[in-house]
C-alpha cells in the first residue's frame, strides 16, 4: 500500500503523545546502539565508511530528538510543508518525520 493511499480501515488521524513518544524512545534507543555498534568495531574497518554511518545516525538522532520537542509543543504530526496532517502509517514507518509524502517529494527535488 503506497502511504499516499486514503486508508480503508478505520485509525486514528493522529498517534498520541504516548504513540508518538514510545516511536521516538525506540527510534533513539536504536540509534544510540548503532553508535555504540560503530565505536566498538576495530581497527581493521575503513575509517571513512565508519564516520559516514556515524554521521548519519546521528543526523536521524538530532532529528528524533527534534520530534520529542514537536510532541511537547503539540506540533507532532503536522507536515512542516503544507501544515497537514501527516498520515499515521507514515508515523508509524518514521515516527520523527516533519513532512507528509508529497512534501517531502517536494524537498527532496
Amino acid at each position: 500500500m503506497s502511504l499516499d493511499t486514503p486508508r480503508s480501515e478505520a485509525r486514528p488521524e493522529r498517534l498520541t503523545a504516548h504513540e508518538a513518544r514510545q516511536r521516538l524512545e525506540h527510534e533513539r534507543a536504536s540509534r544510540h546502539a548503532q553508535l555504540k555498534a560503530i565505536d566498538e568495531v576495530g581497527p581493521d574497518t575503513a575509517e571513512q565508511v565508519m564516520s559516514a554511518q556515524k554521521d548519519t545516525v546521528r543526523r536521524v538522532l538530532a532529528e528524533v530528538e527534534a520530534a520529542f520537542v514537536r510532541v511537547r509543543d503539540g506540533s507532532y504530526g503536522v507536515c512542516r510543508g503544507c501544515s497537514g496532517p501527516i498520515p499515521v502509517e507514515r508515523l508509524e514507518i518514521l515516527p520523527y518525520t516533519r513532512f507528509c509524502v508529497p512534501c517531502q517529494r517536494d524537498a527532496a527535488v
